[in-house]
């Protein structure tokens, strides 16, 4: 007599629920990456080359951190690593965007005005009088703010915003063009 088929059994991942093959497809990949070493190795063995990569070089800057290492040079050379990010965040800079949607609608974005200690929500307003469109503060890709204005407004915005804003220097305003970051002076 035949056998009776039996269910097949399917894993499912802690964190975002889907079968493990399909983890790097879902809505967070890097938080399902533990779950996945712990509990999948088989079906991402890079991850596993890769956290004891992190493991090796995590416990090396601890021990550059504390002083024991040997070499003077690598201290040296991880306080510069250091501060390295730290001059990105103190760049202050505007980026003006603009993006066509529905082949002839135009959004022009405007990220990077709070770093100059102008509020977001008074700016688009303002904005949006001054050009008589809508204007929104919604966040960006990144998880910052940045200022959605309705319309083809990139090159009269430059003016405006250094009136409005003087503590605003022309030199710090960029445009992207073309996948490419253009100064607007």
């Amino acid at each position: 007599m035949a056998e009776k088929p039996q269910p097949l059994r399917v894993v499912y991942c802690g964190v975002c629920g889907l079968p493990p093959e399909y983890c790097e497809f879902g809505p967070d990949f890097e938080k399902c990456k533990p779950w996945l070493i712990a509990n999948a190795p088989d079906v991402y063995p890079d991850l596993i080359k890769e956290a004891n990569e992190k493991e090796v070089a995590k416990a090396a800057e601890q021990l550059r951190s504390t002083g024991i290492s040997g070499e003077g040079d690598n201290s040296a050379a991880a306080s510069g690593s250091v501060s390295a990010p730290k001059q990105e965040e103190e760049k202050q800079e505007i980026i003006i965007e603009k993006v066509v949607r529905n082949k002839r609608k135009c959004v022009t974005i405007v990220k990077g005005l709070e770093l100059f200690g102008v509020k977001l929500s008074e700016a688009s307003k303002k904005l949006g009088k001054k050009f008589a469109t809508g204007a929104s503060v919604v966040k960006g890709p990144t998880e910052k703010d940045q200022i959605d204005v309705q319309g083809d407004i990139s090159y009269d915005i430059v003016e405006f915003i250094t009136e409005t804003w003087p503590d605003v220097p022309e030199t710090a305003i960029y445009f992207i063009e073309d996948g490419k970051k253009v100064p607007a002076a």
